[in-house]
């Protein structure tokens, strides 16, 4: 990808390491930055567009070019011969004050600076041992990943969690824990792992995913959490789910759900869930039957634990239960005027944006399972209808979970008797092209 960033560089003859340095340096020395020249490694990372800068070496580069990072690492089209026109950032200088006319967007990113640097200086003193306002600062930042992960897109926060991450394998590292301590920071390690194993299946990356998971595991395993392992393990088989891996995702499913034989919280449920789902896909309907009848029974005895509390991903809502019972149902082949009326309801369960529960990625899901419902039916406008949000969802919100269930919907609209009307050519062309270039994240 050929960025503004490298675009400045090339027309500034600064495209070498050492001229790069001989720019940067001057200027991360007049912000009173240190210790944060990037080695040539990651250099030709952040020219090659592969990878953005991080914490105060983005200040260094928007002083120094006079751009947001956005403008900097923005796409520049192949065929343009000169630097686009774009409205440049406004740079203060770090003898600024806000009496002398700064305005309120700089004084706050100002303030924001501030509170991180504070923050990376209690998170990384060296003490004799880590004190409660280290583990606190990382506690908030885990309550609030783990809030925002289903309800904003993961460009918003992929870099946050990347820190947080960061953080707490360095406080882990740095052998100055009680023993109180390490357990609860393993506990968040495991979270922040999960959320970033997530994040990297939502961008269509099972691999990296499936790394970040066994990393999780292996920090619940030292948390000594049960449900924490029961959740990576539901975990590792919704990877496998979406990598077309059914056999593997049944073995995982199977493995959280005699994890959280004994628990009382809803991972055990979202285990069933997702033995439901992935023997659906093998076809197996007597053992997605099995899996759901149980869910259903074990709904009535759920008490929340502390993975319910957290919320967002580490929950099992009965919104979220349903839209996983209809997609057993309808990977089987069924539709029919009860199940779709159960997707109905799956869909009103996720229709409040302001409810805690709520999350786009479960909301899209149940919308595509409503409108194969339709399909199975024989409703080819029920199912337009159905599944017209997900096809204007902005391209940030596409991860790969939303575009492999809108594929299912074009997969469906090739088949039976409505697939040669002009309404149901048009939908497949249109979700034919609904996949972003990259999955989850802007364009």
């Amino acid at each position: 990808m050929r960025t503004l960033f490298r675009c400045l560089l090339d027309e500034r003859e600064w495209r070498t390491h050492k001229a790069f340095l001989g720019q940067f340096s001057p200027v991360a020395a007049r912000l009173g930055v240190s210790d944060i020249e990037p080695a040539l490694t990651t250099f030709e990372a952040w020219y090659y567009g592969k990878r953005r800068p991080q914490r105060d070496a983005r200040r260094v580069l928007v002083a120094m070019l006079g751009y947001s990072i956005d403008q900097l690492w923005s796409e520049v089209p192949d065929g343009a011969e000169s630097v686009p026109a774009l409205p440049r950032v406004p740079v203060t200088s770090h003898t600024d004050h806000a009496d002398l006319g700064m305005d309120l967007t700089d004084m706050k990113r100002v303030g924001v600076m501030a509170a991180r640097r504070a923050r990376d200086f209690v998170l990384g003193a060296e003490r004799d041992r880590v004190g409660d306002e280290a583990i606190g600062f990382l506690d908030d930042e885990v309550g609030r990943l783990v809030t925002a992960f289903p309800r904003v897109p993961l460009s918003d926060i992929w870099e946050d969690l990347a820190s947080a991450q960061d953080d707490s394998f360095r406080l882990l590292e740095s052998g100055r824990l009680r023993p109180t301590q390490l357990r609860d920071l393993n506990f968040k390690a495991t979270v922040l792992s999960f959320l970033m194993a997530k994040g990297s299946n939502d961008m269509g990356d099972p691999k990296t995913a499936m790394v970040q998971a066994r990393v999780a595991l292996a920090c619940a395993n030292d948390a000594e959490h049960p449900g924490l392992i029961a959740l990576v393990n539901g975990l590792k088989s919704l990877i496998a789910y979406w990598a077309d891996q059914p056999e593997d995702a049944l073995h995982f499913a199977r493995q959280g759900r005699a994890h959280a034989s004994a628990l009382h919280g809803t991972v055990g449920l979202w285990a069933l869930g997702l033995e439901a789902r992935a023997a659906a896909l093998l076809g197996d309907s007597e053992s997605v039957r099995a899996a759901n009848r149980a869910a259903e029974e074990r709904r009535a005895q759920v008490v929340p634990d502390d993975l319910d509390t957290l919320g967002g991903l580490l929950t099992y809502p009965l919104a979220k239960q349903l839209y996983y019972t209809v997609e057993s149902e309808v990977l089987l082949g069924n539709g029919g005027g009860s199940l779709s009326a159960q997707a109905a309801q799956a869909v009103r369960g996720f229709s409040d944006s302001d409810a805690p529960e709520w999350a786009f990625g479960d909301l899209a899901g149940a919308q595509c399972n409503h409108a194969l419902t339709y399909l199975y039916a024989g409703d080819l406008d029920g199912a337009a209808a159905a599944i017209r949000p997900v096809l204007d969802l902005p391209s940030p919100l596409r991860n790969n979970g939303i575009v492999l269930s809108a594929t299912r919907v074009r997969h469906a609209l090739s088949s039976g008797l409505a697939r040669d009307a002009i309404l149901a050519r048009e939908l497949r062309e249109e979700i034919a092209l609904y996949e972003p270039r990259r999955p989850a994240l802007p364009r």
